[in-house]
Formats: structure tokens, sequence, C-alpha cells
């Protein structure tokens, strides 16, 4: 008798373990990073690196293995995927193979009397909650590195502060939005980023968000940044639709300017002139973060 599990731990991370250490050596991981990063010790990344390692050809030449590989080597290496992500990307692919693919195939040859049976158990959720959120937070991260690597952003940021937010697809909730803890400042022209991307740590951005979302625009990315004249007038040059709406609105204001307005780009922008003790403010809105960075960015690079 012999398990699927059994397969998985003495063939598939094995081989899975000594590609991924090497597509991380080739983008100048050092042997200690490489085994913090795969939670793995020194010695075996070297018996990796010397061949030492029995590797199964079956995953070596699967495309999904490969494919999983680059992106997880390329996402450690910039910072926009944490370990977390990486280990539900790889279970996820593990169950997917598991569940009448290739695990399954050679859990067959192993276990002849397996193939008169149908179907596969389904063990894990490749939709779950925590791999979306994971997505979410990656997307959100990607988004703060365009903005945060454009000279000039710091003074884009408005006095309370920026934000850059993105949302879970069925969003209904601040919970449920993903942003940076505490807002990015200006320090001395430089934009300080206090954490790393949370969930339910923005009301302000996370809010607006949530209303364009209430009026009936699909979108799940937004920023906030400064607000004057030139800064509209050039994201309308550069083609986004801008709507203005009045921060002093008996109902909500987002909600009031946008209903009805089905015939806004997919990117927009949002602003408001100020009022009593409330900061004039622009609001980029869009499918995701990254798309709604580069808007921003765009303002920096005429």
């Amino acid at each position: 008798m012999r398990f699927i599990e059994e397969i998985v731990v003495d063939e598939f991370l094995p081989t899975f373990r000594s590609m991924l250490a090497e597509e991380l050596r080739e983008r100048g991981f050092t042997q200690r990073e490489v085994a913090d990063a795969l939670g793995i010790s020194q010695s075996a990344v070297s018996k990796y690196a010397h061949g030492e390692v029995s590797r199964n050809e079956e995953f070596l030449e699967d495309e999904r293995v490969q494919n999983l590989v680059e992106r997880i080597a390329e996402g450690l290496s910039t910072g926009d995927m944490t370990p977390v992500q990486a280990l539900v990307e790889t279970e996820v692919l593990i169950r997917r193979l598991e569940e009448g693919d290739l695990l399954a195939t050679i859990h067959e040859r192993e276990m002849p009397a397996l193939a008169e049976y149908d179907g596969a158990l389904s063990v894990h959720d490749p939709d779950s909650t925590l791999r979306t959120a994971e997505r979410v937070r990656s997307s959100v991260r990607r988004g703060l590195r365009a903005l945060t690597n454009a000279s000039g952003f710091a003074g884009l940021i408005p006095n309370v502060g920026s934000n850059l937010a993105e949302c879970l697809p069925d969003a209904d909730g601040i919970e449920d939005v993903a942003a940076i803890p505490g807002r990015i400042f200006d320090v001395k022209g430089q934009a300080t980023v206090p954490g790393d991307p949370e969930f339910g740590v923005s009301e302000h951005v996370a809010s607006v968000l949530l209303s364009a979302r209430e009026a009936g625009r699909d979108v799940r990315g937004a920023v906030n940044i400064c607000h004057d004249d030139d800064v509209v007038a050039s994201l309308e040059a550069a083609g986004y639709d801008a709507v203005e709406f009045d921060p002093d609105a008996p109902t909500d204001p987002i909600v009031h300017a946008l209903e009805g307005r089905d015939d806004l780009t997919d990117t927009f922008v949002l602003y408001q002139r100020g009022a009593y003790g409330i900061e004039a403010i622009t609001y980029v809105l869009g499918p995701d973060a990254p798309t709604v960075a580069r808007a921003v960015r765009g303002l920096l690079t005429e």
C-alpha cells in the first residue's frame, strides 16, 4: 500500500525544491538565503546544487511545475510573494496534480487497483480565501513598488497621507480591503511606507473604494493623492475620466456622484476641492492596485 502523499514527499518535493533552489541561485540568492526561503538546511541546498538528490523526470518536464517554479522564484526575489503565498500556490498545484492528473497517474501506476475507481476526493480548494487574500496583498505590493520607485511621488502625497488599496472580489466591508497600515507619508522628500499590506487597516481610501463599488463601478483598486486642477487636468489628458464630488453632501457623496455614470473609463478619477476641516484630495480608482499606481506614476513622467 502506497499513499499518494508518499509520492509527493519522496518524488515531487525533492524535484520541486531542487528546481526552485536552482532558480533562486540564478537570481543571486546565497546558499543561506535559498535555505531560509525554502525552509530547509544549507546541507540540503548543497545536495541540490551538486545533483545528489534524485529527481523525477515527469515533474521536471511538466510545464505547470516549471511555470510555478519560475513564478515563485521571481516573487520571492522581488518581494511580491511571501513564503505563505508560495506555500499556498504550491499546495494548489499539488492538489490539482493529485486529482486525476500527473500525481494520480503515478499513483495508479504504483497501485494498479486504483485504476478501477473513477473520480477523486477534493482535498484542497484552489479558490480558497487564503489564496485570494494573498494574491490581493501581492498585487498591492506590486502597485506600491511602482509608486515608491517613481521619482517625485512624495510630492503627490497629501497632508493626510496616501494609501494604496485593493479589495477582494466580493468585498462588502473595510475588512475585505488590503492597504498600507498607517498610510504612506512624505518624510523629507521620501515616500515612507510603515508596513506590509494588511486587511482592514484603511478607513479613508477603503471607504471611497467601497462606495464606488456600491454605486455600481467594477473597481478593486484605489489610491489617493494631493489635489490641484493641474493634477486632474493631467489625468484627464492621459485618458481618464474625472468626476468631482461634494464631501459635504448629505448622503454618501461618492455614491451620489457616480450613480448612473455608466460612461466612465475603467480607470477613472474622483476628486473634491476640500471643505471646512477637509483637505482637497484626488483619488484614482481602477481594476487593481498596480493599474491605479501606473496612472499616478504617469503624472511623474510627463
